[in-house]
């Protein structure tokens, strides 16, 4: 009877034991699937939203190309606008002398040429929160400059006599990394050597502080720290991704100088590194055209690092090979193609990398300029390698950063870290609200969609129908199946009630009263006319006369293709124009056209009914 008692017990225990196991396995996979779904939306939003820079910057071009027909003044005013003069008081050598630095001013005095305690007091005070006086970050700028203009396009070094060189991917502003890196592999200096591989700046909000260092250390170790361009070494880009109003908010009154100086020395930083003349370093990658002698060859300076506008064009080709180096992903299809999900750059294959190593004697290309999950990955047989360091890049537990490590044998050792963790849900949530955000930005077309579908005005269409039309209009490639429970609800016969999709968001402020059309277009561009707008604001006081909104805004329309008369445009002058004084404050009018979340606790109220589900 004992025995029987046991085999009775143990067959229980085996059965829950394969009971628990099974919920373990589904749960692990549902967990996987958030993960997923989460981190393909916050990519997917992060190439349609660089999708748009480049649109923005060809409009750039259409503003040099029509101005003159609406304004009739002739393009001075554009020109001003995109390619200013320098200041001459930025001419004068010591300008930065001239600036005063009060007593009670507690931060790093630097002294130049830099020394080990000078870099060592600027790692202490950006620790400490304290901000970099500007008459020494101007100054640092200035020989920063002097240096680069030394340097050629693509620098050659040598392991014969180090240790290892260390690699680093895209930090955009991510002080905490930065520091992070240096306490787990070491300060930069002759026995530590460092290439970054470009994107210091934007997103993150310590972009000035990530450049002041690397800046100072390249100085200080010229032969030991190296740093290519990235695409956001830009400075159209920068208007868009946060570095220019870093830099204008903590430098408020010699801003203008610095940005100036920052858009010359992105210019001048070399495109590419070359390791023993076996491993070739790019900020983005490579296509069909990369010729690593051209590239040697051509003025720098001169190309954009975008498809932005330039007054005094560089040739084509010297364009081309830079965007592509640049902007370029690798894929894993054959042969080479325009990278149509970020709107710059190509998309190159297996065999366009086995060309270019065969062509030049490499052996392996590292590149960034793509988040990935754990910080780096292999790619192309083992032949590409993608290194990213800014962890945590999308929210919080989004991702882990990297850096590589080759030592005179060449073979890659990658080392990985997180700042700080969060759970998936956090992560989750925020991916949602931009996904949310994405919608009610497109509400018109979406409706319009969804109305072809629904021909009965039921206010329900069917799940593959949404999905069918949120793909036709977002062109996000995500799983909207998948991911429908977060966006809307079902009605009661199982069909999609689509209007609940935008019922959760509204406008910031009360709108003004402008047409339909108009106001969609307002909140789907808002951060593309912020940049304009803030181009035109030159001294950054958040007012603009009435005329450039009305000159702006049709030059915008007419480039976007969207059917706005000039009547609405007028109307909408007027009637933001609120003192009557010519002026229009257009922070406070975009503040109106910035979407609103009106139920933020849905989203954890579905997430904890998911885990609940789950548990």
């Amino acid at each position: 009877l004992r025995v029987v008692c046991i085999y009775l017990s143990m067959k229980k225990s085996m059965k829950a034991a394969v009971l628990i196991q099974r919920w373990y396995r589904r749960y692990i996979a549902r967990l996987e699937m958030r993960r997923r779904y989460t981190w393909n939306i916050f990519q997917s939003i992060e190439y349609a939203g660089e999708q748009d820079q480049l649109q923005l910057s060809s409009f750039f071009s259409f503003m040099l190309d029509n101005f003159t027909q609406l304004n009739g003044n002739g393009p001075d005013l554009i020109s001003q606008l995109l390619d200013p003069l320098v200041d001459p008081w930025l001419d004068r050598e010591t300008c930065y002398n001239q600036i005063h630095v009060p007593e009670s001013y507690t931060g790093p005095r630097l002294s130049f040429p830099l020394s080990v305690s000078d870099t060592s007091a600027l790692l202490s005070a950006f620790k400490e929160q304290q901000t970099l006086h500007a008459r020494y970050a101007l100054q640092l700028l200035y020989e920063t400059k002097k240096l680069l203009k030394q340097m050629p396009n693509i620098i050659h070094l040598s392991t014969s006599y180090i240790k290892d060189i260390t690699i680093c991917g895209d930090l955009h502003g991510r002080l905490d990394d930065l520091l992070l890196i240096f306490y787990k592999n070491g300060l930069p200096s002759a026995d530590t050597p460092y290439v970054f591989n470009g994107d210091f700046v934007d997103r993150g909000k310590k972009s000035m502080e990530v450049v002041i260092l690397l800046f100072a250390y390249l100085l200080l170790y010229p032969d030991s720290m190296h740093l290519n361009r990235g695409n956001h070494e830009d400075h159209i880009m920068n208007l868009r991704y946060g570095f220019t109003k870093e830099v204008m908010q903590k430098y408020k009154t010699h801003g203008h100088e610095m940005l100036q100086l920052f858009q010359d020395i992105f210019s001048l930083l070399p495109v590419a590194t070359v390791i023993d003349g076996k491993i070739l370093i790019v900020h983005g990658g490579i296509s069909d055209q990369t010729d690593l002698d051209f590239l040697s060859s051509i003025e720098r300076h001169k190309v954009s690092g975008n498809k932005a506008v330039d007054l005094h064009p560089p040739p084509l080709s010297s364009l081309l090979q830079i965007v592509d180096i640049l902007w370029s992903d690798p894929k894993t299809q054959e042969g080479c193609s325009p990278n149509t999900f970020r709107g710059g750059g190509c998309y190159f294959g297996p065999d366009v990398t086995q060309r270019l190593l065969l062509r030049h004697g490499l052996q392996l290309l590292i590149r960034s300029h793509e988040c990935k999950q754990e910080g780096y990955e292999l790619c192309h047989g083992g032949q590409v390698i993608t290194i990213f360091s800014a962890s945590n890049y999308y929210e919080e537990g989004s991702n882990r950063g990297a850096y590589v490590k080759l030592g005179r044998e060449l073979v890659p050792r990658f080392y990985q870290y997180q700042v700080s963790r969060s759970t998936l849900r956090a992560a989750e949530g925020s991916a949602l609200r931009a996904l949310k955000e994405k919608l009610f930005a497109h509400r018109c077309e979406l409706m319009a969609g969804f109305l072809q579908c629904d021909r009965n005005n039921t206010g329900s269409v069917s799940v593959s129908e949404w999905a069918q039309v949120l793909e036709s209009v977002l062109r996000l490639d995500l799983p909207w199946r998948t991911l429908r429970p977060h966006l809307t609800r079902l009605a009661p016969d199982g069909s999609v009630d689509y209007p609940s999709c935008f019922e959760d968001m509204g406008p910031g402020n009360p709108l003004p009263q402008v047409a339909p059309n108009l106001a969609e277009t307002l909140f789907r561009y808002r951060t593309d006319i912020e940049i304009i707008f803030n181009i035109i604001d030159k001294d950054h006081s958040g007012l603009i006369s009435a005329e450039e909104f009305r000159h702006t805004w049709r030059l915008f329309s007419a480039h976007l293709g969207v059917d706005i008369n000039d009547r609405a445009i007028d109307d909408l002058a007027r009637s933001i124009d609120f003192n009557k004084d010519g002026s229009i404050d257009f922070t406070e009018f975009l503040e109106a056209f910035r979407v609103v979340h009106k139920l933020d606790s849905k989203d954890q109220h579905l997430s904890g009914k998911m885990d609940g589900e789950k548990c």
